[in-house]
């Protein structure tokens, strides 16, 4: 059984960044859920800071850079993605839009995503359902069902019993990642499919019986 291949997109500016923060988090969630189904996990993080001139470069002139090319190689291979950005204007960053912009419309079509954002606020926590979901829709992917925004004071709260920590967010969100990409390497075999015998051979065979 190969590693299952994780790509991190992290769309932080600073550095460290809380983004990195919570995109290296994710990832270490991921891998040991994947631990637990006896998985390997081999992750790659790309870091859109560094890529952001041939970005931009790529938009002018059509052709990407070698750090882009290796970088977007990276995800497009990837058996599954995490991705996370800040939160500017309530929604997620030009750089991180750009990013995907410069992908074929095809290239993440039905690769399982983990999404993740940052911000100062829970008041931007949609961010994750109004913005970024519908951008990895539109893009065909299989986005995990928990999402993860991360606001300041996010970082060290407790669980109150009420609205699940951090920390339990990630490790959940973690797990229905690995859940998605375990099966595409696992080698298992798929399960067989009944099979479907015609309504005409059904009605002779009673026929049949009857006689």
């Amino acid at each position: 059984m190969r590693p299952v291949k994780l790509a991190v997109v992290s769309a932080g500016l600073s550095e460290p960044s809380s983004t990195r923060l919570l995109a290296d988090r994710l990832a270490e969630a991921t891998r040991v859920a994947l631990a637990d189904q006896d998985t390997e996990a081999e992750i790659t993080t790309v870091e859109l800071r560094d890529v952001a001139t041939e970005i931009a470069h790529n938009f002018t002139t059509g052709f990407a850079g070698g750090a882009l090319r290796e970088a977007i190689e990276r995800v497009t291979e990837a058996d599954g993605l995490i991705a996370v950005t800040p939160v500017f204007s309530a929604s997620y960053s030009g750089l991180f839009k750009s990013f995907f912009d410069v992908l074929d419309n095809d290239a993440l079509t039905g690769k399982p995503v983990l999404l993740g954002a940052t911000g100062g606020t829970p008041r931007h926590s949609l961010v994750l359902e109004h913005a970024m979901r519908p951008l990895f829709s539109y893009l065909r992917t299989v986005t995990a069902p928990t999402a993860v925004y991360a606001a300041t004071d996010d970082w060290a709260a407790a669980d109150d019993g009420i609205t699940p920590s951090l920390p339990r967010r990630v490790a959940r969100a973690g797990g229905e990642l690995a859940g998605l990409v375990a099966p595409r390497t696992s080698g298992r075999p798929r399960p067989q499919q009944e099979e479907v015998i015609p309504f005409e051979q059904q009605l002779a065979a009673l026929r049949v019986e009857e006689d």
